[in-house]
C-alpha cells in the first residue's frame, strides 16, 4: 500500500535523524572538553566520555542517547502505529551507530537498545536489563553484557509472544550489537578485553 510505504519511509527518516544526534560528542565540546573522538576509543558514547572524568557528562550522554531512540519509537507509535514506532526506533539505533553527519562513524548502541527496548517492549526490556547487570557484574565485562543482554531480547520477545514484528525488531538490534561489538568480541575470545573499572584504550 503507497500509503504504508509512506509512513514507513517517514517513520524511518524521522528516526534515522533523531538517533543520529551525537550527544556524547555535543555535550562534551559545550563542557569544554575537546572532542571525544580524540580520547579514548574514539567513541562518541557514554562509556567514553566518562574517561574524560565527567560522570555528570557520561550520565547526561547516557541519558540522551536512550532517551532520542524512545522518542523516536514512542512518536512514530502515536501518530503511525506499532509498527511505525519499530521501524523508528530500528532507524533510531542506526542513526546512533552511523550517524551521517559524523561519516557513519557512531556508538556502539547499547544505550539506544535498551532506550527502544523500554520504549517499545518493556517486559523485554527488563530481561534483557537482567541479563546485562548479571553478567556484567559476574564477569566484569560490560562488553560482554551486552552481548548477553543482545541475544537475551528476541529469546524475551518470542517467549512473551510479542509477535513477528517484535521478534524481528529484536533480532535486528541484537545482530546490530553484535557486529557493531566486533572487536570486543575478538578482545574477550583472546584475553584481552578490559574490565570493567580498568583503565582502557578502546571499549
Amino acid at each position: 500500500m503507497p500509503d504504508d510505504a509512506l509512513m514507513f519511509a517517514l517513520a524511518a527518516l524521522g528516526g534515522y535523524l533523531l538517533g543520529s544526534v551525537p550527544f556524547g560528542l555535543l555535550l562534551t565540546r559545550a563542557a569544554g572538553l575537546g572532542d571525544i573522538r580524540a580520547i579514548g576509543s574514539g567513541n562518541i558514547g557514554a562509556t567514553n566520555v566518562l574517561r574524560t572524568g565527567r560522570r555528570d557528562i557520561a550520565l547526561a550522554t547516557l541519558a540522551l542517547d536512550a532517551g532520542k531512540a524512545a522518542a523516536a519509537l514512542l512518536a512514530a507509535r502515536a501518530f503511525a502505529g506499532p509498527e511505525a514506532g519499530f521501524v523508528a526506533g530500528a532507524a533510531a539505533f542506526i542513526g546512533h551507530c552511523y550517524p551521517v553527519w559524523l561519516s557513519f562513524k557512531g556508538g556502539k548502541g547499547v544505550a539506544t537498545f535498551f532506550g527502544v527496548l523500554f520504549a517499545g517492549l518493556w517486559p523485554v526490556g527488563l530481561i534483557a536489563g537482567a541479563a546485562w547487570l548479571i553478567t556484567a557484574f559476574a564477569s566484569r565485562f560490560s562488553s560482554l553484557g551486552a552481548l548477553v543482554a543482545a541475544i537475551a531480547a528476541p529469546i524475551a520477545a518470542a517467549a512473551l509472544n510479542a509477535g513477528a514484528w517484535a521478534i524481528g525488531f529484536c533480532a535486528l538490534l541484537a545482530a546490530l550489537i553484535y557486529w557493531r561489538h566486533r572487536a570486543n568480541i575478538a578482545r574477550l575470545m583472546n584475553g584481552t578485553e578490559p574490565k570493567i573499572g580498568a583503565k582502557k584504550k578502546d571499549a
